[in-house]
């Protein structure tokens, strides 16, 4: 355990351990006594050099002149260390700050695995990601190789910070020395953003992902960032949307109640489907369903589920969301509102917020032994069948008046998230081998990783098959349909990145282009006076998340003042009264 009282670490460690004379050497160096000023200083300086080869690949793809690229890269290296000082001058003190100063490093550690295992960026929506990633999604992550690299970085500083000695100092001079070396940085920073704007401007406006490839800058920022936004959320009013909303016409007395489902997928292409036109197999089941619709040309609101999530339920749209000053309520609650039932299931971490206000469940919870022994691996994550395992007795849990009235089930997928894309799939859905059987991408073939996430598509296929069975069965009491849209995309390797997460201006195509599905029963569609052929041929239709809400709204003839028509995808194809 790293100590905090600069008596601790006086004495040698080598006798004690037996260390060959040129251990001993080091061992004594490293104890040489140092002001926390001069530690701090040391230590931003080994982390530029340690902790950031990300940020070095980077600069060396985007290239350029010889004499650009050096006084870019100077630069850069001059305003991370500068950046880091400033930040730990008000850690600079002789007492109680060596495991603030490890844990830093083992973030910068931990981030710069991360950044060269997976290409992504340390920006606020990614810390906000790993603030909200669950146990069982951490555990994807784990491996032998992160510890090795992480010690490769940790092992020098935490010898050092175990063995450095800081003399006793007053707590006026600290903070003199503290203020001193604060200003120091941030001259020497603000002179170098001078002298270099030239050539950084143009850099950082063309390439804005090297901001976030600063490490650890980059980290313990954006982790600031994500860890006060909500605190921030949590302090406004909740905007309210669902006044005025009723039911429509479709729903008088007498009529048969809807039985809707909607299935949130989860870091699914648009471009591995075969619906869509991929050239492999991975959809034959909703192939073959009569009458599955599949739009070819749907994007993302974001390229996280954290930021795609609640925005794909809410009726601001994408532009209005990301710069909204207050919380709204969403397609829940207008729905809710209508006196239908509403009920959210989820086998993912969480509804990011979207269903605190509705009856909300986790797919495994209600399982029996014998089907958590069937559907779940030792550590609690379920294949997605769960969430049908025991639907019936859901729905007729729920209050028996609002059943009357209409169900909206969400069904919130764990779909094809990664690293570890071969626990998506049970074996009979493993249709591509071989398949990539480890959490570290770059160490597979591209042949094998693609395998791998196919074989998540196929299961998805399978699993809306089944749920579209479930609806025909009910189609006796309901008219029935369904909607699967996934909430963002995912990278194979593609420009050398993986997973998803990227800033949005900067993500590729495949972090965006999301798949959507729907199968609309036959008294539904003649319910909605919903005409097939005008269907089949709008599925080309440029669509994004703005639509869903609209959608929704009119798939389940709820009026309410904050429809659009115009952004309901179905709304040209319906039969006007």
């Amino acid at each position: 355990m790293l100590v905090s009282d600069h008596s601790r670490a006086a004495g040698s460690l080598a006798p004690a351990l037996r260390l060959p004379a040129w251990l001993r050497r080091i061992d004594a160096w490293l104890a040489r006594p140092l002001s926390p000023q001069q530690i701090v200083l040391r230590l931003s300086i080994y982390l530029l050099v340690a902790a950031n080869a990300p940020l070095w690949l980077q600069l060396a793809r985007i290239g350029g002149a010889p004499s650009l690229y050096m006084r870019s890269a100077l630069a850069l290296a001059v305003l991370l260390v500068c950046g880091l000082v400033a930040i730990l001058a008000f850690t600079a003190w002789t007492r109680g700050m060596r495991l603030v100063w490890w844990l830093v490093a083992a973030v910068a550690a931990l981030a710069q695995y991360y950044m060269l295992s997976y290409s992504v960026v340390m920006d606020p929506g990614m810390a906000a990601n790993v603030l909200q990633t669950d146990a069982r999604e951490v555990a994807d992550l784990l491996g032998p190789r992160l510890v090795l690299a992480v010690l490769a970085v940790l092992a020098l500083p935490t010898w050092w910070l175990l063995r450095v000695r800081i003399p006793a100092m007053g707590a006026l001079r600290q903070l003199g020395r503290n203020l001193a070396l604060l200003a120091l940085a941030l001259g020497i920073a603000t002179a170098t953003v001078a002298l270099s704007s030239r050539e950084l401007a143009p850099l950082m406006r063309n390439h804005p992902q090297l901001r976030y490839l600063m490490n650890p800058l980059a980290s313990l920022y954006s982790t600031a960032v994500a860890a006060a936004r909500p605190a921030f959320a949590r302090s406004q009013a909740l905007v309210p949307v669902s006044g005025g909303a009723a039911l429509g016409a479709s729903h008088a007395p007498g009529a048969r109640p809807q039985l809707f489902v909607l299935v949130v997928g989860e870091t699914a292409r648009a471009d591995h489907f075969a619906l869509n036109g991929y050239g492999r197999d991975t959809t034959p089941l909703l192939a073959g369903q009569p009458g599955v619709l599949s739009w070819r040309n749907v994007r993302s609101c974001g390229t996280s589920t954290l930021a795609s999530l609640p925005c794909m339920f809410s009726p601001l749209g994408k532009e209005k969301f990301e710069s909204r000053a207050s919380e709204y309520e969403n397609l829940l609650d207008v729905v809710q509102a209508t006196g239908m039932a509403v009920l959210w299931l989820d086998n993912q971490s969480g509804c990011k917020g979207v269903c605190e206000r509705v009856p909300h469940a986790q797919a495994s919870e209600g399982l029996t032994p014998a089907q958590r022994q069937q559907l779940c691996d030792a550590s609690g994550e379920c294949r997605d069948v769960a969430l049908l395992a025991s639907l019936d007795e859901r729905l007729a849990a729920l209050p028996a008046a609002q059943r009357e009235q209409g169900v909206l089930l969400v069904l919130h997928q764990m779909g094809s998230h990664g690293p570890a894309y071969y626990k998506r799939s049970a074996p009979e859905d493993k249709r591509f081998t071989p398949e990539c059987r480890t959490e570290v991408l770059a160490d597979c073939a591209h042949g094998e990783l693609v395998n791998a996430y196919d074989n998540t598509i196929a299961a998805t296929d399978a699993f809306l098959s089944r749920t579209i069975d479930w609806l025909r069965e009910r189609a006796g009491d309901y008219d029935t349909g369904l909607l699967y849209v996934g909430d963002h995309g995912e990278s194979l390797g593609e420009y050398g990145l993986f997973l998803h997460g990227m800033p949005y201006g900067v993500a590729p195509d495949a972090q965006k282009h999301v798949p959507m599905v729907a199968w609309l029963g036959g008294a539904l569609q003649q319910r909605q006076g919903l005409s097939a052929d005008c269907l089949a041929r709008g599925l080309d239709a440029p669509l994004t998340h703005d639509n869903l809400y609209h959608t929704m709204l009119g798939v389940l003839d709820v009026r309410s003042p904050s429809y659009v028509p115009a952004l309901d995808a179905l709304a040209g194809c319906r039969r006007v009264a």
